[in-house]
């Protein structure tokens, strides 16, 4: 057990049968009241962001999470197939669990998995993946004022915005915290 005062972004905790990860911490002092420690923070199983405030001295049991790295095999359509490099154990997670992350999945990635004694909550993706354009629109000259930007798919199906130089076949960088166009490859 730790005071809550002590807790730093990145640390996790279970409290009334939740994890969640610390995002931000603000500890507020006033002369009359104890400090008060307002916790922004992540619930690991639903993906929820709240904020919870407690009185310095309150405990909070700190947890460790496992991260394993896992290649990505394969989709079987209701769960995608994850493979331990070293023991060639394979786990199924659920798709809808990770609807996010399926966009950037494209076979053969590393992911990082992250667990809690055996439950499974979640993979972390790399800062950028590398996808092949397979339609975009053909570019259209004199709209340059702003930044000429146009719709492209990508091979997972996911939709990005890119610059007009940019034709299908081409390979482009996309960024997996907010899925939008990071560069050719």
């Amino acid at each position: 057990m730790v005071n809550v005062t002590e807790l730093r972004p990145g640390n996790f905790f279970i409290e009334e049968g939740n994890i969640y990860q610390v995002l931000d911490i603000l500890l507020n002092k006033t002369a009359m009241r104890k400090m008060v420690a307002k916790v922004k923070v992540k619930n690991m199983r639903t993906g929820a962001v709240t904020e919870i405030a407690r009185n310095s001295g309150y405990g909070i049991e700190n947890i460790r999470l496992d991260k394993n790295t896992m290649q990505y095999l394969y989709d079987t359509g209701d769960f995608l197939v994850f493979m331990n490099q070293e023991t060639y154990e394979q786990i199924e997670i659920s798709k809808e669990r990770l609807q996010w992350e399926c966009q950037f999945l494209k076979g053969e990635e590393l992911v990082d998995i992250t667990s809690y004694e055996g439950e499974i909550l979640g993979i972390t993706l790399p800062a950028k993946v590398a996808l092949k354009i397979v339609d975009c629109d053909p570019a259209v000259r004199g709209d340059t004022v702003n930044k000429a930007m146009k719709d492209a798919t990508l091979e997972t199906g996911l939709k990005v915005r890119v610059p007009l130089f940019i034709e299908n076949g081409e390979t482009v960088n996309v960024r997996t915290d907010n899925g939008e166009y990071d560069g050719r490859a």
